[in-house]
This record gives C-alpha cells, sequence and structure tokens, in this order.
C-alpha cells in the first residue's frame, strides 16, 4: 500500500512540475524548485520501485519523510494550491499513517496543513481563496491521516490473525500427518506381523498338544517344530521390512510400475498352499490390466490378501474368488467366497468400536490409493463380496483423482 501511494505521487509530481517550472521566479527561484523537483521525483521514484529495500530506512529515520516534505512544499508555493500537488500533500499524512502509526500520522497531518495555510497566505490578491477553501486541503490531510493510521491497525491485526491461522493449520497438518501415520502403521502391523504371530501361536499350541500326547510323534512334532521356526522367522523378516520401509525414501524405484497380475496369481498361489483351500484367480474383459504404481499396488494387494484371509479365518468359507478386469474407465478387484458372510448391520463407521481392524484397514488402504470399496453380500445367496474400483487416471503421476466415498 506504501508503494502505491509512492506510485500516486510520482505520477502527480510529473503531471505538476511543469506548472511550477513556469510559475517559478527566474533565477534562484527556477533553480530552488528544479531540485525540488529531481529530489522529490527521485525520492517518490526509488521507493516505489524499492520498497522493499528502502522502506525499512523511511521507517527508521522519519525525518527523511520531513525533508521530503519540505521539498514538496517549494513546488507547492510556486505551482500553487490548485494543481495536482495538492494530492500529495494530501498523500503526506496518509503515509505517515501506514508507516508511522498515530503520532506519526498526527505530526505530519499537522505539518502538512500548516505548509498548507502558509502557501495560501503568501498568494496573490487575484488568487487567494476563501476561508473555507484554503482550510478544505488540511482538514483533508487530517483525515488521510486518520485513514492511514487505521488502515495500518487493520492490516496488522489481520496479519497477526493471519500469522495464528498459519499456526493453527500448521498445527491440525501435524496432527494429522501424525494420525495417518500411525493408521499406516496399525494396517501394516494388522496385514503383516500381527497375522504371523498368530499363526506362530497357534503352531505353537499345536505343537504343545502333540508333544504332551501319551503317545507323541516325534515326526509330527518335528513338522510342528518347523513350522513354528519358519512363523517366526517370517514375523522377524515381515518387521524387518516394516522398519525398512518406514526409514526408506522414495526414489526412482518406488515410481517403477508392478505387475499387478503377476502379483495377484501369486499371492492366491501362497494363500492355496498356507492354508489349503481352494482358491482361484481369473482376468476377465478383454483388455490387459494395466501397469500400476508400486504405491497403489501395495494397497490393492493387501486388500486382496486381507480378504482372501477373511474369507479363511472368519467366514467358514471352502472356496475363494478373485477376479481382476478393467471395465470402462476403472480396474476393478473383486474377491467372492461362499462363507456366511458379513454380519448384518456391518458399516464402515462402526468397525473402529467394535474390533473390526481388518475391514477399516481395506478401507482405508483403498482410500489411500484413491479407489472405491464395497463390502457385501453381492449377487450371491451366501458369502462375502469385495470390490474395489480404481479409476484409470489415478495411474497416472501427473493426474489427480478424487476419493470416493466407501461403503460396507
Amino acid at each position: 500500500m506504501c508503494r502505491q501511494v509512492f506510485g500516486f505521487r510520482l505520477a502527480m509530481i510529473v503531471v505538476a512540475a511543469p506548472a511550477a517550472l513556469l510559475n517559478a521566479a527566474p533565477g534562484l527561484g527556477v533553480r530552488l524548485v528544479g531540485a525540488a523537483v529531481v529530489v522529490t521525483f527521485m525520492v517518490s521514484y526509488v521507493l516505489f520501485r524499492d520498497w522493499e529495500r528502502f522502506g525499512p530506512l523511511l521507517l527508521r529515520h522519519p525525518s527523511l519523510l520531513a525533508a521530503d516534505t519540505l521539498f514538496g512544499s517549494f513546488l507547492l508555493i510556486s505551482a500553487g494550491p490548485d494543481t495536482t500537488l495538492a494530492y500529495v500533500s494530501v498523500c503526506t499524512p496518509l503515509l505517515a499513517g501506514l508507516v508511522y502509526s498515530w503520532r506519526g500520522a498526527a505530526f505530519f497531518a499537522s505539518l502538512q496543513g500548516l505548509i498548507l495555510l502558509l502557501v495560501h497566505a503568501t498568494l496573490k490578491t487575484d488568487r487567494q481563496a476563501g476561508v473555507a477553501e484554503a482550510l478544505l486541503l488540511p482538514g483533508l490531510c487530517v483525515i488521510a491521516g486518520a485513514m492511514g493510521s487505521t488502515l495500518r491497525n487493520l492490516m496488522l491485526r489481520f496479519g497477526a490473525a493471519t500469522q495464528a491461522l498459519t499456526a493453527v493449520q500448521a498445527r491440525l497438518a501435524a496432527t494429522e500427518a501424525v494420525h495417518a501415520e500411525r493408521a499406516r502403521l496399525a494396517r501394516e502391523m494388522h496385514d503383516s506381523v500381527a497375522k504371523t504371530l498368530y499363526g506362530v501361536a497357534l503352531a505353537a499350541d499345536g505343537l504343545a498338544a502333540t508333544a504332551s500326547a501319551d503317545a507323541p510323534d516325534a515326526d509330527r512334532i518335528r513338522r510342528q517344530a518347523d513350522l513354528v521356526s519358519r512363523s517366526a522367522r517370517r514375523a522377524a523378516a515381515e518387521s524387518r521390512e516394516l522398519l525398512e520401509d518406514l526409514r526408506r525414501e522414495d526414489g526412482p524405484a518406488e515410481a517403477r510400475p508392478a505387475d499387478l497380475w503377476t502379483e495377484l496369481t501369486a499371492r492366491t498361489a501362497d494363500f492355496t498352499t498356507r492354508t489349503g483351500m481352494r482358491a482361484a484367480c481369473r482376468h476377465t474383459g478383454e483388455a490387459p490390466l494395466p501397469p500400476v504404481p508400486a504405491p497403489l499396488a501395495r494397497h490393492l494387494l493387501a486388500i486382496a490378501t486381507e480378504a482372501l484371509d477373511n474369507a479363511h479365518r472368519h467366514a467358514s468359507a471352502s472356496r475363494v474368488e478373485l477376479t481382476a478386469e478393467v471395465d470402462g474407465d476403472v480396474l476393478r478387484l473383486t474377491i467372492q467366497d461362499d462363507g456366511r458372510g458379513l454380519p448384518p448391520g456391518t458399516a464402515i463407521e462402526h468397525l473402529r468400536h467394535s474390533g473390526h481392524f481388518g475391514l477399516l484397514g481395506m478401507a482405508e488402504r483403498a482410500a489411500a490409493a484413491g479407489a472405491g470399496i464395497r463390502m457385501g453380500q453381492g449377487e450371491h445367496e451366501r458369502g462375502t463380496r469385495v470390490v474395489v474400483d480404481l479409476p484409470l487416471s489415478a495411474l497416472k503421476p501427473d493426474l489427480s483423482c478424487d476419493v470416493p466415498s466407501q461403503e460396507a
């Protein structure tokens, strides 16, 4: 705003300078007015162009503005108060109010008003104005000073409010980041280490039961002990992968797309080997599955793995089928089992309180990937059907997509 004031002053000085020079007395008068034109013009130009550099100097030394006001008075005396220099005189208390608050506004309004009264007093008889006209510009100086001081206070308050709002937004962003990271760690722990440790506990229980039998089978004990050992090593490996993932910085390797179909078939085969449940992985539709960025592929694979494990652990299913296809502008994954289905009234917002962290993690992963997820009975008479729809636009790094709503 101060820069705009100096820009306005600069324009008014340029317009009024010829009149000031023409009305100046020959000799010394012309020299004084010419010097005043140069000084006021250069000061206004420098402050208009480089306010960030010279503005603090003006703020620390009010005497500079006072000297500029005195130089401007030579122009005002020569050109007269009926020229555009009168607007320059009104700008001085306005600028003082913006820079020096109400004390500076009062001082410079008084100084500029006194100069204007002296200018009116020095006018020739044929140019002298009435009392009301003579007091008009000094009154405008007082009003401009009050406006400058008021604008300064308003801008300072607005700046303080903006700073406080920025601090609150930064704290909220930090809190949201912490919550998001806690939710991500909870998902990773649930989908990897927690499940493996649960399997270790079951294998250890079976080993203890076999060892405590009246006639323990050495081969069976050896197999169960080997299962416990392999499961424990797998839990350690998953914990290490989780720690490495926390310390990993995204690099070029993160940007390489993954072959989703190969990963899905591998996960399905591993699920069948671990559980003995029949699982099929099918690709429907004519369009091949496009390459998927590694972060999105991790979310989709984790959702598919969780749906398979839920069918085995909670649904008492005998068969599960995973289908992948490109349907229009979405990449769709469907996991259908023939188990007993979800409990009636299951909703995403109630999962956190009911302890179903697996379903909650699936919904959070779908949201993180920019996909929509639906969980329910589907078209079959029994079982659970999980459908994940990922827009193909989300596979392009330069495009952003909105997160669809989730249903349970």
